[in-house]
């Protein structure tokens, strides 16, 4: 008994020491990069690690007005719309293929899943001929559309396990009533669905919102450019002027963080609920 109380207590001290060394490898270079961003040029290529004399938040009002605004705003407007597609179109998918015995659902289950093996350096000349051929080359609806497509898969997968191992007496009761199928998808399924949601949601966002490959391709005009490629952008614009550069990209990173802060239970709620069955 004492042996086993031992490693019991063992195990703890070094699972706690394990996770304290992580956060610390974690919050480390995100302490730096923000204090790096509130210093004068001359202090951080004399002290890159020393602390900031004066906080200089004005570093973010000229990463604004450089263009990270601009690039920010495109950003919020390609990632809401592309994870809003992304949501909605997966937990249609979901719903038809949790819920409707049809011939051949299995295959449309795996023609989905298909996705998740596809490349997207390999699509990366064949979807750029295609959005030249629909005029959506150099416009934001292209860029959601592709995001929204190579996210599909995997949310799809995911909302389709939660709803398997959701009860369908509700359901059930609803139709009794008279419900719509559709009715009952927009205000039973929905609503019970909302922490895979919200895991579905993050891992859209943290894609379009990082993304880089195709915003470069598929983007030529500089007023469309997402904040990935802008940050670029301002790199050249900005070579010596190392704080401001890096407050830019504080700005880029602190929107997923954010984001993830004000929904982790749902995400991680989410994740864990949605793998009870395949």
């Amino acid at each position: 008994m004492k042996s086993n109380k031992w490693y019991g207590s063992a195990g703890k001290i070094f699972i706690f020491v394990f996770f304290c060394l992580f956060a610390i490898v974690v919050l480390v270079p995100m302490a730096w990069m923000l204090l790096s961003s509130l210093k004068s040029n001359t202090e951080f290529l004399a002290d890159p690690w020393g602390l900031p004399s004066v906080f200089k938040w004005g570093n973010y009002a000229y990463a604004l007005k450089y263009g990270v605004g601009r690039y920010f705003i495109n950003s919020v407007v390609v990632t809401f719309f592309a994870v809003f597609m992304t949501v909605f179109f997966s937990a249609l998918a979901s719903y038809v293929l949790s819920r409707f015995q049809f011939r051949g659902r299995n295959l449309v289950f795996l023609f989905i899943l298909g996705g998740m093996m596809i490349s997207p350096e390999v699509n990366l000349v064949s979807l750029f001929k295609l959005l030249q051929t629909l005029k959506l080359y150099d416009t934001h609806l292209g860029l959601i559309i592709t995001y929204c497509v190579f996210q599909l898969s995997f949310t799809v997968l995911l909302m389709r396990s939660y709803m398997l191992s959701m009860s369908q007496d509700i359901e059930e009761s609803a139709f009794l009533d008279g419900c719509s199928v559709f009715r009952v998808f927009l205000y039973i399924v929905l609503p019970i669905c909302k922490p895979v949601i919200a895991s579905g949601a993050i891992f859209a966002t943290m894609h379009a919102w990082n993304e880089y490959m195709f915003a470069t391709v598929f983007i030529e005009s500089d007023k469309l450019k997402t904040i990935p490629v802008g940050l670029v952008t301002l790199q050249s614009a900005l070579k010596t002027d190392f704080p401001v550069l890096i407050a830019g990209l504080v700005i880029s990173a602190g929107v997923v963080i954010i984001a993830f802060l004000i929904f982790q239970k749902q995400f991680i709620r989410g994740l864990s609920q949605g793998s009870v069955k395949g």
